[in-house]
């Protein structure tokens, strides 16, 4: 199997859709899901840069992440639109998520600690 350098993920409420690529930019696997199977897959996953969408939920996943050993970037999502190839749903998002992320000159939001988070609320 190729060597997954990053993986876009598209969080929902339900239901995770995940695209990994290659440094080339090769698609290596598209998945969907549950939280509970997303937090076993990369428990699982060698480090790699995981990006996502910023937004309420995607810093709690990016610290956890963290912690088992990935890179995480976050986007604001105006950033990632641009990248959208197809009609806007999950698997396209994903995949729009890992290719902005894997340019040199994308701006990424700052992961907030959870107490920053709280202060926020």
């Amino acid at each position: 199997m190729k060597r997954v350098s990053i993986i876009g993920v598209d969080l929902a409420k339900q239901v995770f859709q995940l695209h990994g690529a290659t440094a080339e930019g090769e698609v290596v696997f598209r998945k969907k899901l549950s939280r509970k199977q997303f937090l076993a897959f990369m428990q699982m996953h060698p480090g790699c840069l995981v990006a996502m969408e910023a937004s309420a939920t995607s810093h709690y996943w990016a610290r956890t992440l963290a912690q088992i050993g990935h890179e995480v970037r976050l986007i604001a999502p105006k950033f990632v639109k641009p990248y959208l190839k197809n009609q806007k749903n999950d698997m396209a998002d994903a995949e729009a998520i890992a290719e902005a992320a894997s340019r040199p000159t994308m701006r990424f939001v700052e992961v907030k600690t959870p107490q920053v988070q709280q202060q926020i609320r």
